[in-house]
């Protein structure tokens, strides 16, 4: 039942709508899920269980922590963030893209940070702007978040070279897309715009590629050092 649920709100309720709702389940789910099955390390809290997740047939079983809306990949960068990096300590000048419920309000609390948020529709942005053309200075931020982003955008190399753009000298930019390893080169086509073919083709309705071990590449490409 939850799974069909989950496949009906994400393929038909608007993005901002679901931000909005699902704080309502957030509230509720100490009490509702309470348990020690499921740890998001997040909030270090533990829960009975984990959402269903995923459009159409690449749902995931025990992926949505219903305390924190964190799926897998959130749980993983902030484990590499508490562990691996001084971001939760050092002060520095942020700029998160499309800002993730999990991280919103943690991050908003956190004094080292100046935090800004940006996004075309979700209620959460400070700013609004499309990422293929930032209307931000040179090297304003230290770090930017931009998370499963790119692979709905047109053109995603000029987005990236406008995130390099703004990257202060020395900064870091976590850029996370879907990745088949198996596909060696990104399989893309912005023209597609049937939701059908695009889930058939890239797995999502609203994506216009998938991308391939070529990813890091085309970050160099746009001026980048990286780190996989």
């Amino acid at each position: 039942m939850i799974s069909k649920i989950m496949k009906w709100a994400l393929a038909k309720v608007p993005r901002p709508l679901l931000i909005r709702l699902s704080y309502i389940v957030q509230w509720l789910s100490p009490v509702l899920f309470r348990g020690s099955k499921f740890i998001d390390p997040i909030d270090g809290r533990g829960y009975s269980r984990f959402f269903p997740y995923g459009y159409g047939e690449n749902q995931r079983q025990n992926a949505l922590c219903p305390g924190t809306n964190s799926l897998e990949r959130h749980r993983l960068l902030w484990l590499y963030l508490k562990d691996k990096t001084d971001f939760l300590t050092k002060p520095q000048k942020l700029l998160h893209i499309a800002p993730e419920q999990c991280f919103y309000g943690r991050f908003r609390k956190m004094k080292h940070l100046d935090y800004t948020t940006a996004d075309l529709f979700s209620p959460l942005a400070d700013l609004r702007f499309d990422v293929q053309n930032i209307p931000l200075e040179d090297n304003t931020y230290d770090t930017i978040f931009c998370n499963h982003v790119l692979e709905h955008v047109d053109d995603d190399r000029k987005a990236i070279r406008e995130f390099q753009r703004i990257l202060k000298p020395g900064g870091m930019a976590i850029m996370q897309v879907p990745l088949d390893p198996d596909y060696e080169v990104t399989d893309e086509d912005p023209t597609i715009k049937d939701p059908a073919e695009r889930e058939r083709r890239f797995r999502q309705y609203d994506h216009v590629r998938l991308y391939g071990q070529d990813y890091p590449e085309r970050l160099k490409e746009c001026g980048f050092k990286v780190t996989t």
